[in-house]
């Protein structure tokens, strides 16, 4: 019996041999793919998911406009969308701009979203453990650190310091060696934003912002590295982690740029530990204020044990990634949008006029050195509210994701699984009419006012800082930043874009201008008198 089946099984399979073709094989397996991608279609909510391509083939269709494409997509979809990635592993993953969803992953439920395994090892030859790369205890403990610090009345009058300083003795400089000819603004923002974190983080003058507006290795390097990074999140990882193995096309870049950003850190931590070491007065003596320098005695104090070498490095390159791009990516967007709405500068330089009028001589006063107090720039409420809409339409970290340690299911009911990457997309929540109104799309600073009084918006729904206990401990300080430069500017140049720039996003970690914001400059007439 067992001899007749095998040779049955064999004459079977020599007939099927010598009469399927590889036409029929094709045939077969095409009409296998259009069943399973009509499946997909309707049993999954959300743009097209391809057997073994996921989304990508969608994403590819629409690369050129992809925030756009992603708010529409949302809002076709009522604020939430299933997606995944190629070769059908893993489970679906999620796309939501739900301010209650947002809220339950940032707050309620927050032990079970961290950052990930995905985000970890995609950021970590560049930010290694540092607090922006880091989840659970090694996270707590830095945030304790980083709280504790930058809302010491030290720090923060440094910070304050550092920020006019920069603004007058090296920005309007710039500005002014460069007005009435064409200008990247959007590059001259970041070179401020770099120098004034690495000040901030480092206490060193990285040299970006010179008249000369050089190129400098370290922050040439930070730039290829963030790009290099977020490839890593575009194709799979047995792509990427083959191509790092071989240091081959971004990876080879990658690896290049975060040596020379380590090497300048680690050169930084070692000089500043023997600085401080070698001070006559002790440690404590010394008259630095910057976060690398407070760390370093907080570790010699033992207040702190945590910290070694590599981890202090960590942290400080996550804070100017944190503080470089944000802020100088949110300037940018802010005075794109000034160039379109001269009704909200007319209001603005309002506003600054009559905050300098309280002064006891303003009209005495040379209108090119004026300098900002921290008490004028609180007071500056619309440019505030302005600041604030800017950066509800454009979030210079647009998106974020998380991914749960296991299976959840969110306040409406949407399942999600272990593992699975839940995208939170910022840009496409403030085009949703049920979040914003009929005028989600108009720059209108006016929403943030009441009363004459600045109102701030939930946290969940206005998710530009983070929410719940990640959320930015150093917003009050982008913030101040972020007015001192405004009104610095407005006060003594109009700007205008040039004729035909056209201003688009670029697809990175973070909403820079993809041909960045070429605009004149010229100076403005006085009008304190």
């Amino acid at each position: 019996m067992e001899y007749n089946m095998t040779n049955l099984i064999f004459f079977s399979t020599r007939w099927l041999y010598s009469h399927l073709w590889f036409s029929d094989i094709a045939i077969g397996l095409f009409l296998i793919f259009i069943i399973n991608s009509i499946l997909l279609r309707f049993t999954i909510k959300g743009p097209m998911i391809w057997p073994v391509f996921g989304i990508l083939p969608t994403i590819a269709l629409h690369v050129s406009n992809l925030y756009e494409w992603g708010s529409n997509a949302l809002i076709k979809y009522g604020g939430t969308f299933y997606y995944r990635g190629m070769w059908m592993g893993g489970t679906f993953g999620i796309v939501t701009s739900d301010p209650v969803k947002i809220e339950y992953m940032l707050k309620t439920n927050f032990k079970n979203f961290p950052k990930g395994t995905a985000y970890r090892e995609r950021f970590y030859d560049f930010l290694g453990d540092g607090i922006f790369n880091a989840d659970d205890e090694l996270w707590r403990m830095q945030r304790r650190v980083a709280n504790s610090e930058m809302h010491s009345t030290r720090f923060t009058q440094f910070s304050i310091d550092s920020v006019k300083k920069l603004v007058h003795d090296k920005l309007l400089k710039v500005l002014e060696a460069k007005k009435g000819g064409v200008i990247d603004l959007q590059d001259v923002l970041l070179r401020f934003t770099f120098d004034n974190t690495c000040a901030v983080a480092f206490g060193v003058d990285s040299g970006c912002l010179e008249v000369e507006l050089p190129e400098t290795p370290f922050a040439k390097a930070f730039e290829k590295v963030t790009f290099a990074s977020l490839m890593r999140f575009l194709i799979p990882h047995y792509w990427w982690k083959p191509m790092k193995f071989f240091k081959l096309g971004f990876e080879k870049t990658l690896h290049e740029a975060v040596k020379v950003v380590h090497d300048f850190s680690e050169k930084t931590v070692r000089e500043r530990k023997m600085e401080l070491l070698s001070n006559k007065e002790g440690i404590n003596g010394t008259s630095r204020c910057d976060l690398l320098s407070r760390l370093i005695i907080m570790e010699q104090d033992k207040q702190e044990v945590f910290f070694t070498d590599k981890l202090l490095q960590d942290f400080c390159i996550s804070f100017i990634l944190a503080g470089r791009d944000t802020s100088s990516v949110g300037l940018s967007w802010f005075f794109w949008l000034i160039t379109k709405n001269p009704s909200v500068e007319t209001r603005i330089l309002q506003e600054i006029r009559n905050i300098l009028q309280q002064r006891e001589k303003p009209y005495k006063e040379n209108q090119e050195n004026i300098v900002f107090t921290e008490d004028e720039l609180k007071k500056m409420t619309y440019l505030q509210a302005a600041i604030s809409e800017s950066l509800r339409l454009y979030p210079p970290v647009s998106f974020d994701h998380k991914e749960p340690k296991e299976d959840d299911v969110f306040p409406d009911g949407t399942l999600i699984r272990k593992g699975a990457r839940v995208v939170y997309c910022m840009y496409g929540m403030a085009r949703m009419e049920s979040l914003w109104g009929k005028d989600c799309c108009e720059f209108r600073p006016e929403r943030w006012i009441k009363d004459g009084e600045f109102t701030s918006e939930s946290q969940f729904k206005y998710t530009v800082f983070n929410g719940g206990p990640r959320l930015c401990v150093g917003k009050k300080f982008a913030y101040m930043q972020m007015k001192m430069v405004v009104a610095s500017i407005l006060l003594r140049y109009t700007l205008k874009l040039v004729e035909g720039h056209k201003v688009t996003p670029k697809i990175n970690t973070t909403l820079y201008m993809k041909h960045g914001l070429l605009v004149t400059m010229e100076p403005r007439p006085k009008f304190l008198d």
